[in-house]
């Protein structure tokens, strides 16, 4: 499948990996339940809307991951003001974020730009 081939689907997979792996432990079940979903829904929607046949499509689940990036963020955020998650994990996955938000940012655009004809 083309979606496995993007780096951004998998910069995306291993952010949610490390995201599941380090909320392994937190007690606070809905917090924990509500961050990983939120990571696994970016890579998923990355997935769902490049194997979509028409660019509309595309588009709509690529911003959708980036709704997902924000939700992942925020909670990131919430996380560790609340004392879940450590300072260190926080600026490493916000760097993340910013980094794949950034590539789906550029996917879009390359999506949305008309295609030469040769």
């Amino acid at each position: 499948m083309y979606h496995e081939k993007l780096d951004v689907w998998q910069r995306s997979c291993e952010l949610s990996v490390k995201i599941l792996i380090e909320t392994e432990k937190i007690k606070n079940w809905s917090f924990r339940d509500q961050l990983n979903r939120s990571g696994l829904s970016v890579p998923s929607n990355i997935a769902e809307g490049i194997e979509k046949p028409t660019m509309k499509d595309k588009v709509k689940f690529l911003y959708i991951s980036k709704g997902s990036l924000a939700e992942v963020k925020t909670q990131i955020i919430i996380g560790e003001k609340a004392n879940y998650l450590s300072a260190i994990f926080s600026q490493e996955v916000k760097k993340d974020v910013e980094a794949i938000d950034f590539m789906l940012t550029r996917l879009i655009r390359k999506i949305k730009a008309p295609q030469k004809t040769r």
